[in-house]
This record gives structure tokens, C-alpha cells and sequence, in this order.
């Protein structure tokens, strides 16, 4: 990172560190020069943030508007920001209480604990070059975690099969809510 990066970024995280978060837009709208890439890695001017903490900080500041937009917004600033698919990824999977009356608990790239349920649904999308499925949790407030492959293979493990109308659909059940992952197929 050059000396001129290094002298914003920390005047940025400054902003983001007084609370609360404003609503609207303070002072003017800027472009960051921050991008999220698929991994989760975050970047500044094309060098990547190594510090958690910082990291950690701005991802509490992240906002996504209707259009579907992603925003860093401090009480003093607000900026957009390049998301390559989603600003957070699904790490991590724990279980409590398996069977019938289990919770399905995700940890996220920056430590965000996120039980799947009614207000934190999944949702399975369709990579369109190689029709993979790709699951995302809500995280909050339109912000979603794309769920790891290992996570995701973890998560089909403990699928089932249930009948709904004249389908039947794979999926999981947390928090007494059932969540399709896939159609198999119909019944006649």
C-alpha cells in the first residue's frame, strides 16, 4: 500500500469507529476504492487490508441499498464500495440440538454469528457458467454471507427430503422452520 493509501485509510476507519451510524448520506457521496472480493478479502486501492480488526470495523459499517448498491456509511462520511458477489462468506457451521428441533449456526469471514431462521433465511442461487448451486444466508439488513463450499457440503449432510404440495424438496430445518436447498422432483 502506498504512503497516500495509508494516510486515508486509518481517517476512514476513524469515521466508522463513532457510533451510531448515520442514516441517509453525510456529507456528500464518494467512491472508497474499497472492493470485497468473492473470498472475502478485502481491498483498498487494489492492495489488500490485512488487519481483522479494521476489516472487522467497516464490515459493521456496511449498508446495501435498494438498488442493491454497497455503501460504507459513518456519522461523517459515506462511500460506495465494489462487492464481487457477497461481503461476507459462511466459514463455519455448527449444529445445536441436531435432529428435529436443531439450530444451524453459521460463522462468518469477520466473526458474525448468524442462526438460520425465519429472519435469517437461505437462499440458493444458480452460478450461471457452471449451473452449481451457490447458498447465501442473510446476515442483516439486505447483507448476505455466500456460504463456503465445505460449509455447504456440511450443511447437505445433514439435508432431508420433505414433501411440499406435489414436490418433494431437499433442504434443512433450523430453528423449526424448514429451508429447501433443491427440488427433487414431483409426485403423481
Amino acid at each position: 500500500m502506498d504512503k497516500a493509501s495509508l494516510g486515508e485509510l486509518p481517517q476512514l476507519a476513524a469515521g466508522a469507529a463513532k457510533l451510531p451510524l448515520a442514516s441517509g448520506a453525510p456529507g456528500g457521496c464518494d467512491e472508497f476504492n474499497i472492493r470485497i472480493a468473492r473470498d472475502g478479502s478485502w481491498f483498498y486501492r487494489g492492495s489488500a487490508i490485512h488487519r481483522m480488526a479494521l476489516i472487522r470495523l467497516f464490515s459493521h459499517a456496511l449498508e446495501r441499498d435498494a438498488a442493491g448498491r454497497y455503501w460504507l456509511t459513518t456519522p461523517t462520511e459515506r462511500g460506495r464500495i465494489a462487492v464481487e458477489d457477497a461481503p461476507f462468506v459462511a466459514v463455519a457451521l455448527d449444529v445445536e440440538n441436531p435432529g428435529a428441533r436443531q439450530r444451524l449456526i453459521f460463522r462468518t469471514n469477520v466473526d458474525e454469528i448468524v442462526t438460520l431462521d425465519a429472519a435469517h433465511p437461505l437462499r440458493v442461487a444458480e452460478d450461471r457458467m457452471t449451473r452449481t448451486p451457490v447458498p447465501y444466508i442473510l446476515v442483516r439488513g439486505g447483507l448476505e454471507a455466500r456460504i463456503a463450499r465445505p460449509v455447504f457440503y456440511q450443511l447437505v449432510e445433514l439435508g432431508r427430503e420433505e414433501q411440499c404440495g406435489s414436490e418433494t424438496v431437499f433442504g434443512v430445518w433450523s430453528n423449526a422452520k424448514f429451508f429447501p436447498l433443491g427440488r427433487i422432483g414431483t409426485t403423481r
